[in-house]
C-alpha cells in the first residue's frame, strides 16, 4: 500500500514524502507586494513537507485580489522572494509558487485599477479592501485581443518565480479566480472563442498553462482546480465533461501535476483521476469550509489513486505536520482570528510538538 511517507517522483524532483502544504492566504506581505523575513521563517518551519505550494502570488497589478498579498511582477519582488526560497532549501525543502490572478475578485481600492474578468458580471457579496469590506465591483470585460495577454501573465510570473529560486509554479485555476471565471458558465457570458461551449470555456486555462510550460518547462508547472465548487459565484455546468476535456487538452504537455480540490462527488474525482495520466494531488477538504484534511482522509485518497495529498489548515498550527502524522501525535488547533491579522502571532509562533518530560 502507498503511504504518506513514501517517496514520489515529481517532475525532475524526488519528494521525500507525499505530504503537500497547500496554498494558504496569510496577507503578511510588505508594501509593494514584497516577501518578508517572517515569511521566510514561516515557510522554512514547514520545509519537511514533501512539497510546499506558496500562498497565491499576483502576476500583475490588476491580478491582485486581496490587500497584503505578495507579487511576482517586479524585480524588487523577485529579490524579496529569494530569502524565502533560500530558507526553504536550506532546511531541505522544495517550494512552488502559486500564481493567482484574481480577475473580478478584486477592487480598485486595492489595486488602483478596475478589475477585469471574462464578462461584466460581479460576483455576489463583498471583498476586502484596505478600507474594509466593499461590495463586489462590476469588472471590465476583457476584449478578445486582451485575453492572451492575461494568459501570458502567468508565464511572465513563472519566469520571475524561477529567478526567485522557486522550484516550480502552480497556476491557481480554482476557487472562483480568473481561470475559474473563464470555466464558469455564470461568470463567463462571452460569445467569442473564449465563451459558450466547453471547448471555448477551457481555452483560457489551456493557453495560460501552455504558455507557462513553454516559459519554464512542463516539469515545473502544475495547476490547481476545484470542479463544481461555485466559490465567489463562479458556478459551472457540465462539470464532469468540462474537466475531462480540460485534462485531455493538458495531458500532452507533460505537466508536473494536477491539484484537485474535493469540491465535487467522488465519482467525478475518481473519473478525473482515471483520465489524468500524470501526478495527481488531492486536497480532501472543501476550501473555505469548516473542515480540514486529516490522516484518514489522506489514506482514503491514496487508496483511490491520488499520488500526493495536500493539507492547508492543518499546516497553520503544525509546522511539523509530517512528523506528527508519522508518529501519530496530536494535531494542534489553529486560531482562526490570526489567519489574516498580520504580524507574527499565529503565523510563526506555533511550536513543534513538545514531548512531556
Amino acid at each position: 500500500m502507498t503511504t504518506l511517507f513514501d517517496r514520489n517522483q515529481l517532475g525532475r524532483m524526488v519528494l521525500p514524502n507525499r505530504v503537500v502544504m497547500a496554498p494558504l492566504t496569510r496577507v503578511r506581505a510588505a508594501a509593494g507586494g514584497l516577501a518578508t523575513p517572517s515569511m521566510a521563517t514561516y515557510y522554512a518551519q514547514r520545509a519537511t513537507a514533501g512539497l510546499i505550494v506558496s500562498e497565491g502570488v499576483q502576476p500583475s497589478v490588476v491580478g491582485q485580489s486581496n490587500p497584503g498579498t505578495p507579487g511576482l511582477h517586479t524585480d524588487e519582488q523577485v529579490k524579496s522572494w529569494l530569502q524565502v526560497t533560500d530558507a526553504v532549501h536550506t532546511n531541505g525543502g522544495r517550494i512552488f509558487a502559486q500564481i493567482m490572478h484574481g480577475g473580478r475578485v478584486s477592487h480598485e481600492e486595492t489595486t488602483g485599477l478596475r478589475p477585469v474578468g471574462p464578462s461584466a458580471v460581479p460576483f455576489p457579496g463583498e471583498i476586502f479592501t484596505p478600507a474594509g469590506r466593499r461590495p463586489a465591483p462590476v469588472p471590465r470585460a476583457l476584449e478578445t485581443a486582451e485575453v492572451p495577454e492575461q494568459a501570458r501573465s502567468y508565464a511572465d510570473a513563472a519566469r520571475r518565480a524561477v529567478d526567485a529560486g522557486f522550484d516550480g509554479v502552480e497556476l491557481h485555476g480554482a476557487n472562483g479566480y480568473l481561470i475559474s471565471q473563464f470555466l464558469s458558465s455564470a461568470a463567463n457570458l462571452r460569445t467569442d472563442g473564449y465563451g459558450g461551449s466547453i471547448t471555448n470555456r477551457i481555452r483560457f486555462a489551456v493557453e495560460a498553462v501552455s504558455a507557462t510550460a513553454e516559459a519554464v518547462g512542463a516539469h515545473r508547472t502544475g495547476i490547481r482546480l476545484s470542479p463544481g465548487a461555485g466559490i465567489w459565484g463562479a458556478h459551472e455546468t457540465d462539470v464532469p465533461e468540462m474537466y475531462a476535456a480540460l485534462l485531455a487538452e493538458l495531458a500532452p504537455l507533460g505537466l508536473a501535476y494536477v491539484h484537485l480540490e474535493a469540491t465535487t462527488g467522488d465519482d467525478v474525482l475518481t473519473g478525473l483521476r482515471n483520465a489524468w495520466p500524470g501526478t495527481l494531488i488531492v486536497n480532501p477538504a472543501f476550501p473555505m469550509g469548516p473542515t480540514k484534511s486529516d490522516r484518514a482522509a489522506a489514506d482514503r485518497w491514496l487508496a483511490l489513486g491520488a499520488d500526493l495529498i495536500s493539507f492547508g489548515r492543518a499546516f497553520i498550527a503544525n509546522p511539523d505536520l509530517v512528523e506528527r502524522f508519522r508518529q501519530d501525535l496530536p494535531i494542534a488547533e489553529d486560531n482562526q482570528a490570526t489567519w489574516y491579522a498580520g504580524g507574527d502571532n499565529g503565523y510563526i509562533t506555533y511550536p513543534t510538538y513538545q514531548f512531556a518530560g
